[in-house]
């Protein structure tokens, strides 16, 4: 393609929500972090490398018996609270600014778990609500 020589009409997205095509017999909740599988259908967190955090789900969806992509799921990018890991993978305020890593679809911890885990976003806060996340 050669450098333009007009004007053209450009087409954008806000990058506020996402609309993706749910795996196979996947469920996924209300408040449920959704991730995009090595297929790019959508799942809910779990321990796996190869998933990449998308949002937080707007609405159950379920897709049980069907095939990937019979049904959408709809998530928002942001700043959202997941429920803390414990132990040695539980994150604190001095984690700020840090990666968080996917336990499953609402918990995040502090590291991949030895290189178990997948990464969910940059940890922004932690407080009695939980650990804040950006997903972008």
């Amino acid at each position: 393609m050669v450098a333009m020589t007009k004007d053209r009409a450009v087409r954008s997205r806000a990058l506020t929500t996402h609309s993706d095509p749910v795996a196979a017999d996947a469920v996924i909740y209300t408040g449920a972090l959704v991730c995009l599988n090595a297929a790019g259908n959508a799942v809910p967190g779990s321990t796996s490398t190869t998933l990449k955090a998308r949002g937080v789900a707007t609405d159950r969806v379920n897709n049980t018996g069907g095939a990937a992509g019979d049904v959408r799921v709809t998530s928002e990018v942001g700043v959202f609270a997941f429920a803390n890991s414990a132990s040695a993978d539980e994150i604190t305020r001095a984690d700020i600014g840090a990666t968080a890593y996917i336990v499953d679809d609402q918990t995040v911890a502090k590291t991949s778990g030895s290189s178990t885990r997948s990464a969910a976003g940059r940890i922004i806060d932690v407080d009695a609500a939980g650990v804040w996340v950006e997903i972008a």
